[in-house]
């Protein structure tokens, strides 16, 4: 068992350390914290909270990561964040723990890539091989399925869900939820096309690839009402891909000004109220 840990990193009492774990200078482990084999943190990093990191993770300098919740309603309670492995957060990446309203963690995936000053807030569940540019907000409660990609600056409103394989442009606005394999782009944001270079690059065949194309091209450019045409892909035995996208913009209807996970508050609360406090439904 070798570690690395810069002479100047304070360590608290109770935190546990992976094996092979390199630490840079001025960084702050809280006691809480849970680190995995091989992780390297940078300089001047903070860890804080009931956070667990997995291995093989990469944290370059000044990221602060399970910090209090950046909400009126939290109270010190032990909320969660947890994080996968091989994971690169770079600097000044901010992700905080959950809140009991809220479930009470914020988990982070595998294999994902968090530029520069990311801002990820308490309760948001993002999936694995996940990219976000520099400076992508997501607000509370946010979902990103695997394999999205948020480019620079886009900013996502409390509760959206981001589909998985979504690519978001630059700036984009998310203020509902945004279609998994289609390209979301602008302020207001609009879904623009297909993810094809995604889809591809994750290996989707090209037949379902065609089909999202006929899926897109109906529910987007055709129209019609997206009730109807959601009610024939779902009628006509839609499959795979398809399938996926008709039953995220049919979870979108039921939800709150366009936003699923709002219709699901009080099934966080109970999921919060029992991890964090014990009580049962």
């Amino acid at each position: 068992m070798t570690r690395k840990i810069h002479p100047t990193t304070v360590i608290a009492a109770g935190a546990e350390i992976g094996d092979d774990v390199e630490i840079g200078p001025y960084t702050v482990i809280g006691p809480h914290v849970r680190i995995g084999d091989r992780t390297r943190i940078g300089a001047q990093v903070v860890i804080d909270g009931v956070t667990v990191i997995g291995e093989d993770n990469h944290i370059l300098g000044q990221a602060s990561l399970g910090g209090a919740p950046q909400d009126l309603s939290y109270k010190g309670e032990p909320t969660r964040l947890t994080i996968g492995d091989r994971n690169t957060i770079r600097e000044f990446v901010t992700i905080n723990r959950g809140t009991v309203k809220g479930g009470g963690i914020t988990r982070i995936g595998s294999d994902c890539l968090l530029m520069a000053c990311c801002h990820v807030a308490h309760d948001c569940h993002v999936g694995d091989r996940v990219i976000m540019g520099n400076n992508v907000l997501l607000a509370g409660h946010v979902e990103v399925g695997d394999r999205a990609n948020i480019s620079g600056a886009a900013a996502a409103h409390h509760f959206v869900s981001i589909g998985r394989m979504a690519y978001v442009g630059g700036l984009t606005r998310m203020v509902q939820d945004v279609p998994p394999f289609m390209i979301l782009e602008g302020h207001p944001s609009r879904v623009r096309g297909v993810n094809q270079i995604g889809l591809q690059r994750a290996g989707i065949p090209d037949q379902q690839i065609e089909d999202l194309l006929g899926a897109f091209r109906a529910l987007f450019r055709s129209g019609e009402p997206r009730r109807g045409v959601l009610q024939r892909l779902r009628e006509s035995g839609a499959n795979g891909c398809v399938a996926e996208l008709v039953q995220h913009l049919e979870n979108t209807e039921q939800g709150a000004k366009g936003r699923y996970r709002e219709s699901l508050r009080e099934e966080f609360m109970r999921a919060g109220r029992k991890l964090v406090l014990g009580e049962d439904a």
